[in-house]
């Protein structure tokens, strides 16, 4: 063999090993994560997209809340930015509504957890006896709290 072959045979089984998964094993596919755990300034939230019963569960904890929604309690909506839950925290007929709304960005997981970084939106929308034409200036007022979290892959 020449040394124009050996090199090119060299390099082409290094560009395998470095390419290839261990032992020749097929690499899989990344999961999703169906556990998160967020904390920020003030606030915890965890979602669980299943459970033992197959609900999902989101809990809201704050310094005055410590809520547990189940099901269809959790409004989900996929959006170009993320899976925004929605959960209603407190309502208070002809005066408003509070809502909190968590950002969940995609995940692959490449092993058992990932740490990312989110928002979470607490919504009051002001309300009165007379309809939304009554309520002078914004019909919603917005907090956004950032929060750090965990998400992992659990089998329930």
């Amino acid at each position: 063999m020449n040394s124009h072959k050996i090199a090119s045979t060299v390099l082409a089984l290094s560009l395998l090993l470095v390419c290839s998964t261990p032992y020749g094993a097929v690499a899989a596919s990344p999961q999703a994560p169906n556990l998160f755990e967020l904390k920020g300034p003030g606030i915890e939230v965890t979602y669980s997209a299943s459970s033992f019963s197959g609900q999902p569960i989101l809990t809201y904890k704050d310094k005055k809340l410590n809520l547990t929604f189940y099901g269809e309690d959790i409004r989900h909506l996929e959006s170009d930015i993320g899976l925004e839950l929605t959960v209603l925290l407190e309502e208070l007929p002809d005066l408003h509504t509070v809502t909190f709304t968590l950002l969940l960005p995609k995940i692959n997981l490449d092993g058992t957890e990932c740490p990312f970084r989110t928002y979470g939106t607490m919504t009051t929308h002001k309300t009165s006896i007379g309809g939304p034409d009554l309520v002078k200036g914004p019909l919603q007022i917005y907090r956004v709290k950032a929060l750090k979290g965990i998400a992992r892959l659990v089998v329930f």
